[in-house]
């Protein structure tokens, strides 16, 4: 896999499921709906939902707090179940795996980005991004070379020996960035990644999430609050009321619609709740 004039980080072997890019829609989604319930209370921030993400595509998830950013994201990584509907990656429906299947898939085939880094703090920045090949079932030598491969590839090369808990938030998130994609996954998932992060971090985490998602062919869905960020994918899917519609008062710079229904109190400019 060639990442740019400078490095060139090599698969360790053939690609899992959904390793190969796709052309046409990678992740589809049929009648999706998500419940909740908590006592006589019910919650449905997912109700009835159809959807298409291309392969290569960069798409944002905007909408309140609340309104199930987070969700979708899971449902898409197969982190949680479906109440009802059917999800469909790489032309294969995830409830049809079977638990190895499903395990592969979210180490092999997706890479996720939090929006806190959960870093081990006791362990090198090389050792955190090697986790997910240790997993696999990698060996240490490999796994730290990989790794030290991509701290170079975001930026963090002079690094890779220094505890998780000893580097600036910024760094914390570059290395979460780096573990996430270790794997070469086809499909990079991101909640809430820059929300963390002051300004200036938010937007050189975002730009190396671009540069990464067009040079490794990516196709990336990012929840966020942030419209300037949302402003900068490829498309954008406002969810509301369990419903996925297409964002295009965001892309055409107005907010209107969802800081009606965003968290009360001082806001960042450019940011809802």
């Amino acid at each position: 896999m060639h990442a740019n004039s400078n490095s060139t980080i090599a698969p360790l072997d053939a690609p899992a499921l959904g390793a190969v890019r796709v052309q046409g829609a990678i992740l589809c989604g049929e009648r999706l709906r998500k419940v909740f319930r908590s006592g006589e209370q019910q919650i449905t921030p997912l109700d009835g939902i159809d959807f298409q993400i291309l392969g290569g595509e960069m798409v944002a998830i905007v909408g309140p707090s609340g309104a199930g950013k987070s969700t979708f994201l899971h449902m898409l990584a197969a982190l949680d179940t479906l109440t009802e509907g059917a999800l469909y990656f790489a032309k294969k429906a995830l409830d049809s795996f079977g638990e190895a299947e499903l395990a592969e898939y979210r180490n092999r085939s997706v890479g996720f980005i939090w929006q806190r880094h959960y870093l081990l703090p006791d362990f090198t920045a090389a050792e955190n991004v090697a986790m997910p090949l240790l997993v696999r079932g990698v060996s240490l030598g490999q796994a730290l070379q990989t790794a030290k491969q991509w701290l170079e590839e975001v930026g963090l090369a002079n690094r890779a020996e220094h505890r998780g808990g000893n580097l600036s938030g910024g760094e914390q998130q570059r290395v979460a960035i780096a573990r996430a994609l270790v794997n070469s996954p086809a499909l990079l998932l991101a909640d809430e990644p820059t929300g963390d992060l002051d300004g200036r971090s938010a937007e050189n985490v975002f730009s190396l999430m671009q540069r990464l998602h067009q040079t490794h062919h990516l196709t990336s869905v990012i929840a966020t609050h942030n419209l300037h960020i949302a402003r900068r994918c490829d498309r954008v899917l406002v969810l509301e009321h369990g419903k996925l519609t297409p964002g295009t008062d965001v892309l055409a710079g107005s907010a209107a619609s969802l800081t009606r229904k965003a968290s009360a109190g001082a806001q960042t400019p450019g940011e809802l709740g």
